[in-house]
C-alpha cells in the first residue's frame, strides 16, 4: 500500500520544448530539485526528482531516435534544461516531440521563448545555461574508459609497448629497433612489410608492442 500511495502523489513533472534543424531544448520546470535522476537513451528521457516534499516524474518516448553521446543537461536552481541532438541533423523539423500524439497534449508544452519556425531558423539555440553542464550518454564513466583502451593497447605489447604512432616515429628515425642505426626501417618499408605481414599492427600485437626484432629481422635492410 504504501508503494500504491506514493505513486498516486509522484507528479508529472512540467515540460517545455523548442526544436531546431540538428537538435531539441527540453526543460523541466522543476525548482530548487534534489534527488533527481535522468537518464537520456536514443529514443526515451526519463527523469525523476524531488521537491518542495513532492516527487515529480517524468517518461517521454521520442517521436524520432536523439543521440545521447552528444547532448548535455544542467540542473539549475529553477529549473533542468537539456541540449539534446537529433540523430538525423539533416532532417526536416520534428512535427512533435511523443511518439505519442494524445499523451504529448496533456504533458508537453511548446517552449515559445525559444521557439523558431522550420523555414525562419538562423542559428542553434542559446546554450550557455549550459556551461559546466554534463553528457547525458548512458553510462558516462564505463564509456569514458573504453577509448584509452582501445586506442592506445597498452596490455597488448606488455612491458615497454609502444602505442602505433610511438612505434612507427621510433621506426622511422631508426631508433626503435633493435638494430641500432642502420637498423631502423623507414615508412615505406615499415609499410611495405606490414602488408605482407597480412595482420598489420592488429596481426602481431606482442611482437609490435616490444619489437623484439623488427629492426634487425633478417632481410628488413634490403626491403
Amino acid at each position: 500500500k504504501p508503494q500504491n500511495m506514493a505513486a498516486l502523489v509522484t507528479k508529472d513533472a512540467p515540460i517545455k520544448w523548442a526544436q531546431r534543424k540538428d537538435s531539441l531544448y527540453i526543460t523541466i520546470d522543476v525548482r530548487d530539485l534534489t534527488e533527481e535522476k535522468i537518464v537520456l537513451t536514443a529514443d526515451k528521457l526519463s527523469f525523476s526528482g524531488k521537491s518542495g516534499g513532492d516527487d515529480y516524474a517524468a517518461e517521454l518516448e521520442f517521436l524520432h531516435e536523439v543521440d545521447p553521446d552528444t547532448s548535455t543537461q544542467k540542473v539549475l536552481s529553477r529549473s533542468v534544461q537539456m541540449h539534446i541532438m537529433k540523430k538525423d541533423e539533416d532532417a526536416d523539423y520534428w512535427v512533435r516531440l511523443l511518439k505519442d500524439k494524445n499523451l504529448e497534449k496533456g504533458k508537453v508544452k511548446i517552449d515559445w521563448d525559444k521557439y523558431v519556425d522550420e523555414d525562419e531558423e538562423a542559428g542553434g539555440f542559446d546554450t550557455s545555461n549550459l556551461e559546466g553542464g554534463s553528457g547525458m550518454g548512458g553510462m558516462p564513466p564505463g564509456m569514458g574508459g573504453m577509448p584509452p583502451g582501445m586506442g592506445g593497447m597498452p596490455g597488448m605489447g606488455g612491458p615497454g609497448g609502444m602505442d602505433m604512432a610511438s612505434m612507427m616515429a621510433g621506426m622511422g628515425g631508426g631508433a626503435g629497433g633493435p638494430g641500432g642505426p642502420g637498423g631502423g626501417m623507414d615508412m615505406a618499408a615499415m609499410q611495405q612489410m606490414m602488408a605482407q605481414m597480412g595482420g598489420g599492427a592488429g596481426g602481431m600485437p606482442p611482437g609490435m608492442g616490444g619489437m623484439p626484432g623488427m629492426g634487425g629481422m633478417p632481410g628488413m635492410d634490403d626491403m
